[in-house]
């Protein structure tokens, strides 16, 4: 039987979970004339709740991930060829023409795709401002474009004014609906929710959660159903180690469901493919450690051993400044989240900790 979990790329299909309530939101903010802004930490589903409503939009989707974005003309130039792609040429080339800078557009024969480039410019800002005007330009009431920018918190790292230079262009559109993206909440709600930001306030706001523990639940027992007639106790198992977490629920799942493949369900189970799986990552999560440096430790230390948070017992050895200077740190970094409390983000990653603490005293 094919594997029904998919992780490590776009869920779509058979392979999304439940997310109705949000599917609904979204769905009403690009059919009306506002703009969406989605925060959570990253694996959540953003991007795959996003493709999963624009896919049945019937309307052009240009897609492009900041994080992989080097400066503006770079930007300019990344985000012309997905519109490009999106568009027919006979009906742009006219306007790419009136372009301040005209861009270089060639056929890259390895690829089979198109490669764009601008010539260098002591004003790089005028080549963006002229591609989001031409998407504005190829937009209807009828028929907006929607252009979702990923990461969106990175503008920051691309150019300092980039914020205010994008909502001067921005919020001239009418035929375009734009969607924010965004992993990091403190950076993504100091862009959009503080007033001096020119930003603020500038669409609908949504802040995604863990998929609810009933409804993931009922996605796993009815997989695992016909593998296992323990598919409960395995679903119940999963979702109390991944504490609902879209991503790492999906990757455990694709794991159980392909040890029961070969092998009947025992009360070890469970342990027996999540050992697997650490030490499969053994190697990325050493990687990952020593790049921390000995306060990050700790407190990873401390998350990962005990079942309360544990800041108040570290502030006890360290300066309350610290240990919120390398949570802050943490968080940016993705190692871990906040939910009711601070926890680490990756659950196994959470686990090769503990080990490594019980057993080589790290």
């Amino acid at each position: 039987m094919e594997n029904p979990f998919k992780f490590g790329t776009v869920v779509d299909d058979k392979f999304f979970t439940d997310r109705k309530e949000e599917i609904e939101h979204v769905k009403q903010v690009l059919n009306s004339n506002n703009h969406l802004i989605i925060i959570s930490p990253r694996r959540f589903g953003k991007t795959s709740l996003i493709r999963k409503v624009t896919k049945n939009l019937n309307r052009k989707i240009i897609y492009l991930d900041l994080q992989l974005i080097t400066d503006t003309s770079d930007f300019a130039a990344q985000l012309l060829k997905r519109v490009l792609n999106v568009n027919k040429w006979e009906k742009i080339k006219q306007l790419i023409s009136h372009f301040r800078i005209v861009p270089t557009i060639s056929l890259n024969p390895l690829t089979n795709g198109i490669d764009v480039s601008f010539q260098p410019t002591t004003n790089h800002f005028v080549v963006l401002e002229d591609v989001l005007n031409l998407i504005e330009k190829t937009g209807k009431d009828e028929n907006k474009p929607v252009v979702v920018l990923d990461e969106f918190q990175e503008i920051q790292n691309i150019n300092k004014n980039m914020d205010r230079q994008l909502r001067s262009v921005l919020q001239q559109h009418q035929f375009v609906n734009y969607v924010f993206l965004g992993s990091m909440e403190s950076m993504m709600k100091d862009i959009f929710e503080d007033k001096k930001s020119p930003f603020y306030h500038f669409g609908y706001l949504m802040t995604l959660k863990k998929i609810p523990g009933s409804d993931f639940f009922n996605f796993l027992e009815k997989r695992f159903l016909p593998i296992t007639p323990e598919s409960r106790t395995v679903s119940e198992q999963i979702l109390k180690f991944t504490e609902c977490h879209p991503f790492y629920t999906q990757q455990l799942a694709f794991y159980c469901w392909n040890h029961l493949q070969t092998d009947a369900y025992n009360d070890r189970m469970l342990e027996t493919v999540v050992t697997k799986v650490t030490r499969e990552h053994d190697t990325d999560y050493e990687r990952l450690w020593n790049t921390l440096n000995k306060t990050d430790k700790k407190i990873m230390i401390e998350l990962s051993l005990k079942n309360h948070s544990p800041l108040q017992d570290l502030s006890l050895s360290q300066p309350t400044s610290t240990i919120y200077s390398g949570i802050k740190r943490l968080l940016q970094k993705g190692y871990i989240v906040k939910n009711e409390e601070y926890e680490p983000d990756d659950p196994f990653f959470k686990k090769w900790i503990a080990d490594k603490r019980t057993l080589l005293n790290i």
